[in-house]
């Protein structure tokens, strides 16, 4: 079985975005950040960016 590293690595790579949200329904990742920290230490170059979604709320949206 793949590690939710392994998949998120995998996942990024083919060039789509993942929220926390999306994270936690695709992959059942309940902390993305800690994945994201993980990858990021293994050397992936992981660019994270605030996205806004109403006047008063944003999240964050990761990429390679």
């Amino acid at each position: 079985m793949e590690t939710q590293n392994k998949r998120i690595e995998k996942y990024l790579l083919s060039g789509r975005t993942l929220t926390p949200l999306e994270a936690l329904y695709k992959f059942s990742c309940f902390r993305l950040s800690a994945r994201i920290y993980d990858l990021r230490k293994r050397g992936l170059d992981i660019e994270s960016r605030r996205r806004k979604i109403t006047r008063w709320q944003t999240e964050i949206c990761s990429r390679i």
